[in-house]
C-alpha cells in the first residue's frame, strides 16, 4: 500500500480499536450564558456554528485529569488493565506543563509508570495523527497495544471577551486503544500540513519566538488568535481533499462509508465538507451542538458516544477526518471490528 504517495512494506500484524472512551466536564456553558458577557445571541451562534452549549473544566482540573478519565473509560470498555498498554500518547495543545509531557503524567496516574509515553501537538488534527501513528506502531510489531488520548482544556487559553473564539472552544477528552489483531481494521490514511502562515490560527506568545512577559499578557498574546474566514475556507477544502485521497488509496468511494466522523469545529464546515464528499447527512456524526470545539478530543468523543448508542456495527467503514492548527489536516479510513 502507499501512505502519502510513498510505497510501504506490508504490515506484519493487523490492528483494531479495542475500546474507546470519553469524558466531558460537568460545567455546561450555554449560549445564553455567553450572551451575558459577549455581544452575541443564541440565534447568531447557532446559525454560524451549530453550537448550543459547551463544557468547561474547573480551575482545579488540568488536562491530565481529563485525559485520565477518558483513558479509564476506554480501558473499562476494552476490559483491560493499564499495564496491558505498551505506549501512551496524548494529543493536546493545552498540556499540564510545557514539559514534562502530559502523557507521562497520565500513564503514572493510571499506575503504568515505566511505560513509554509522549505528547503530540498538532491541534485539532491531533487524534487523526495519533491514531495513524499508534496504528503504525501496532501493525509494525513495535507494540501490541497503544493508547491514544485527545484531551484539551481550551477554556484556559481563550480570551473570554473575544467573540470570535470564546463561543467556539471548550474542554473534553476522548481515548482509543489500538491493539494487535488477526484482522486489520486500518484501510488507509492521509496526513498533511502547511506551516507557511501560522498566524492563521495560533497563540502568539509563550514559545521561544515570543516568550511570555508582562507586555504579551497585557496585549492578550497568550490567548488563541484566529482568522475565522481563512480557517473556514481552508478547513472545507483540505478536509475534502484529504478524504478523497484516503478513499482513493483504499479503493473506496463515499458510498462505501457507513459513518463520517469529522472533527467538530463548526456545523457549517461539517455540512459543507459532507456535501462535497456526497456523504448523506444521516451518515455524518455530529455532537458539536453539545460540546463545542474540543480540538483533538472531538473525534474520539464522537466515536465513544456512537459506541454508547450502538451505532457502529461490525464491518462498518468509518471516515475520520479533521483539520486544525499547523495548518494541519488528515483522514483515516477504518473498518470497525466489534470483536
Amino acid at each position: 500500500m502507499a501512505v502519502n504517495g510513498r510505497s510501504q512494506a506490508p504490515a506484519l500484524f493487523g490492528a483494531r480499536i479495542a475500546g474507546v472512551g470519553h469524558y466531558a466536564p460537568d460545567l455546561v456553558v450555554t449560549n445564553a450564558d455567553l450572551e451575558k458577557t459577549l455581544d452575541t445571541s443564541d440565534e447568531w451562534i447557532v446559525t454560524r456554528t451549530g453550537m448550543r452549549e459547551r463544557r468547561y473544566a474547573g480551575e482545579d482540573m488540568a488536562v491530565s485529569d481529563l485525559a485520565l478519565r477518558a483513558a479509564q473509560h476506554a480501558l473499562d470498555r476494552a476490559g483491560l488493565e493499564p499495564m496491558a498498554i505498551d505506549c501512551f500518547i496524548v494529543a493536546t495543545v493545552t498540556p499540564d506543563y510545557a514539559f514534562p509531557a502530559t502523557a507521562c503524567i497520565v500513564a503514572s496516574k493510571l499506575g503504568a509508570t515505566g511505560k513509554p509515553a509522549f505528547d503530540m501537538e498538532i491541534a485539532c488534527s491531533g487524534f487523526i495523527y495519533g491514531l495513524s501513528l499508534a496504528t503504525a506502531m501496532v501493525r509494525s510489531g513495535i507494540y501490541r497495544r497503544v493508547l491514544i488520548i485527545g484531551a484539551e482544556k481550551l477554556s484556559s487559553i481563550i480570551d473570554k471577551t473575544d467573540r470570535a473564539t470564546a463561543i467556539l472552544f471548550a474542554d473534553g477528552a476522548g481515548a482509543a486503544i489500538v491493539e494487535r489483531s488477526e484482522h486489520d481494521s486500518f484501510l488507509s490514511c492521509e496526513l498533511g500540513a502547511d506551516g507557511s502562515n501560522p498566524e492563521t490560527l495560533y497563540i502568539p506568545a509563550g514559545g521561544s519566538r515570543r516568550p511570555i512577559d508582562v507586555a504579551a499578557i497585557q496585549a492578550g498574546e497568550h490567548y488563541v488568535h484566529m482568522l475565522g474566514r481563512e480557517i473556514f475556507k481552508s478547513a472545507i477544502t483540505r478536509m475534502v481533499e484529504s478524504a478523497e485521497i484516503a478513499l482513493g488509496r483504499a479503493q473506496l468511494t463515499a458510498s462505501d462509508v457507513r459513518w463520517m466522523v469529522p472533527h467538530q469545529a463548526n456545523k457549517r464546515i461539517i455540512d459543507a465538507a459532507a456535501k462535497q464528499l456526497a456523504v448523506p447527512p444521516e451518515r455524518v456524526l455530529v455532537n458539536v451542538d453539545r460540546y463545542g470545539n474540543t480540538s483533538s478530543a472531538s473525534i474520539p468523543m464522537v466515536m465513544s458516544e456512537a459506541v454508547e448508542q450502538g451505532l457502529f456495527e461490525d464491518g462498518d467503514t468509518l471516515l475520520l477526518v479533521g483539520f486544525g492548527g499547523g495548518l494541519s489536516w488528515g483522514s483515516v479510513l477504518w473498518r470497525w471490528s466489534a470483536n
